[in-house]
């Protein structure tokens, strides 16, 4: 589900939708969560792909040359490839020449043997002997001596040599390395795994295009699933939309991989759904996973909002990460969880938190973590407004996401913070305050004013 409490509620900890007392534990805090995800994961092997597939991905074997780079010599210009001093006796391309021979020659073309050297078409002056037979003469724009023994010619190996490692293994791939690569001969590249994440998208009362009527809701998932997906180190494997019956469920989650436009044709080895994690009749993430024979490692977080969290892993290998249906809540699931399980997928670190001096005070909210955007301000963090756990609108205009403590923060107080996937990393705060040099009023006369207040000072309020 997209949207809506009925289906996915963010009811405290302990209880359920409808705000009654819950046998549902809440085993994970948000950093034993994080930690779970990455930990259940084992880095996926490498393996080769496409070069057309190949840029971004983290090499895994040196890229060498396989001959010599180029592998024959060739002209650097159009004009003609000549042997010994002229004038020279033009003779058909591609023959053997002999001294005082030239034959015509484009740029790239392959110098026939006993060529020494290329004179450039506007140095070259195609004339008539005595006898009347053509003859090649220099002329025109010819500098004196042109050509030179080797001018103009590229000679086989200048750039490398057979065996030379041209891209060492470890480095990201930029198009000039597989531009090398093409060029070096190779098709593919042998680089570290990356995960493929496939979306299942529930709801029947989503609709994808126009304004949604009064109990239909406009898709948020489509539109940014994948390429958040793809930010986080994961391989977008397509998406499928389904309903909100349990048959619908399972197949989805069944081995079998659906016919997407567009997707790899490449197994998923990330599941992700929205919706379904929730208690009510309509939620059915966790009888279709226990009827595949899968196990949870995580059933819900204490934080909020994205607490029904679901992270599965089935007997195939895959693992199935279970959003909230709504969008906040969905967004904070998925960067409490799902990053993690990406990045250990993906041969990465655990995502970086940093701190962050708070702007405003934090009131405590005992046993749960709260995820809150955050707007930088005077470089202090304050909550941004229009956070409901059904809204977008203040993570669009975050700077990141502040991890509250159950204790809560005061003003001014370093606090842990992640940064968005789009967004700038979490600079560290400083270690202190810094000393301003202090104003010397004495030579001015000017009266002293009101002492500067001590302290940080709770600009949230401009944030509203």
């Amino acid at each position: 589900m997209t949207a809506g409490p009925q289906s996915d509620p963010e009811a405290p900890p302990g209880t359920d939708e409808e705000g009654h007392a819950a046998h549902h534990h809440l085993a994970h805090t948000w950093e034993e969560a994080r930690q779970a995800a990455f930990d259940a994961a084992t880095p996926i092997p490498p393996g080769p792909v496409a070069l057309r597939s190949a840029l971004g991905r983290i090499l895994d074997r040196d890229i060498v040359a396989l001959q010599d780079m180029p592998h024959y010599a060739s002209s650097a210009m159009d004009g003609w490839v000549v042997n010994g001093s002229g004038p020279w006796i033009p003779v058909e391309p591609g023959t053997r020449l002999a001294p005082h021979q030239a034959s015509p020659i484009a740029t790239g073309g392959l110098i026939p043997a006993g060529g020494k050297a290329v004179l450039r078409t506007e140095s070259a002056v195609l004339s008539q002997d005595d006898e009347g037979l053509p003859v090649l003469m220099t002329g025109g724009k010819a500098r004196p001596g042109e050509p030179r023994a080797g001018e103009h010619i590229r000679k086989a190996g200048e750039e490398a040599l057979e065996g030379d490692i041209l891209v060492t293994a470890g480095v990201p791939l930029n198009p000039a390395h597989l531009a090398l690569a093409a060029v070096a001969g190779y098709d593919e590249l042998q680089v570290q795994g990356k995960p493929v994440v496939r979306l299942v998208l529930t709801g029947s009362e989503v609709v994808e295009h126009g304004t949604p009527a009064p109990g239909q809701v406009r898709d948020t998932f489509g539109p940014q699933l994948p390429d958040v997906v793809a930010m986080l180190g994961g391989i977008p494997g397509g998406q499928q939309r389904i309903g909100d019956s349990y048959d619908e469920w399972l197949a989805a989650l069944e081995d079998v991989l659906p016919e997407v436009p567009g997707a790899p044709d490449l197994p998923a080895d990330v599941v992700i759904t929205t919706g379904g994690t929730g208690r009510s009749g309509t939620d059915h993430l966790r009888r279709a996973v226990a009827e595949l024979g899968g196990r949870l490692i995580i059933d819900g977080v204490a934080m909020r909002p994205g607490h029904p969290a679901v992270l599965a892993e089935l007997p195939d290998g895959r693992f199935v990460l279970g959003l909230p249906g709504n969008p906040l809540a969905a967004m904070m699931a998925l960067s409490t969880v799902g990053a993690p399980l990406l990045a250990a997928l993906g041969h990465r670190a655990m995502p970086a938190v940093q701190e962050v001096p708070c702007g405003t005070m934090i009131e405590p909210d005992p046993g749960r973590t709260r995820l809150m955007p955050f707007r930088l301000l005077y470089g202090m963090a304050s909550p941004a407004q229009h956070t409901d756990p059904g809204m977008m609108r203040g993570l669009a205009a975050a700077d990141g996401v502040l991890v509250v403590p159950p204790h809560g923060v005061q003003l001014g107080e370093p606090v842990p913070a992640f940064a968005l996937p789009w967004g700038p990393p979490i600079h560290r705060a400083p270690e202190g305050p810094a000393k301003a040099k202090p104003r010397n009023t004495a030579r001015t006369g000017q009266p002293k004013g009101k002492p500067a207040p001590s302290g940080p000072v709770d600009w949230s309020a401009l944030l509203g």
